[in-house]
């Protein structure tokens, strides 16, 4: 089987597993995930969904956010962690947004990565989730499971971008991804993957080495 036929099944069983899947922030408008995206870097997807309802209501506009003072925008993301440097870069991003696009959020991944604090990572979350474009959002668990299951063979995420690219059907890439996530969370943890209940275990580099 080439690495291609295995993506594919992969895809399969993981559309089967998780029908219903999409970004696990939650968001109303297109600057709301850049900037839940933003806070999610070493922190949880739960614990920013925690955070960001009374920061959007304290700020609930592009304009208001560049308006703002870093030390105001900390007060309300002090538990997601980097808060200092996350809040930095979340006024100063709408601030080009405000200055430089129009108060628009970006479709593509060269304009979004011009922005402070954003890489690869989000930009393809933000072109894939809100514009429907092909997307690989490299993040731990897609890193680490690709790792596993054979897909990728480094912890280098832009790498693992470029090795996936040459694998998945561009119109699965980012539901690809999405899937990835909430299997790594629930079944193929860091610490301790529960590879009994795993409907990838037979398709796993790893699983078959042991």
């Amino acid at each position: 089987m080439t690495k291609k036929q295995k993506a594919l099944e992969i895809i399969a069983a993981l559309k089967n597993e998780y029908p219903q899947v999409k970004c696990a922030l939650t968001y109303q408008k297109p600057h709301e995930l850049l900037i839940a995206t933003r806070l999610s870097a070493q922190c949880t997807d739960v614990r920013v969904n925690m955070v960001t309802p009374a920061l959007f209501e304290r700020f609930p506009t592009i304009e208001a956010f560049a308006a703002a003072r870093p030390s105001e925008v900390e007060e309300y993301i002090k538990s997601c962690g980097l808060f200092k440097t996350k809040a930095a870069d979340i006024v100063n991003m709408c601030v080009m947004l405000r200055d430089e696009y129009g108060s628009e959020v970006p479709d593509s991944i060269e304009q979004l990565t011009k922005l402070p604090g954003v890489g690869r990572k989000t930009a393809n979350l933000i072109v894939g989730d809100l514009y429907g474009k092909p997307a690989i959002v490299c993040d731990t668990h897609v890193i680490r499971l690709t790792n596993r299951l054979g897909l990728s063979d480094t912890k280098d995420a832009g790498k693992v971008e470029k090795q996936l690219a040459q694998l998945l059907p561009p119109e699965e890439s980012l539901n690809f991804c999405h899937r990835l996530v909430w299997h790594g969370r629930g079944v193929c943890t860091a610490r301790k993957p529960d590879c009994d209940a795993c409907v990838l275990k037979e398709l796993c580099k790893e699983y078959k080495s042991k």
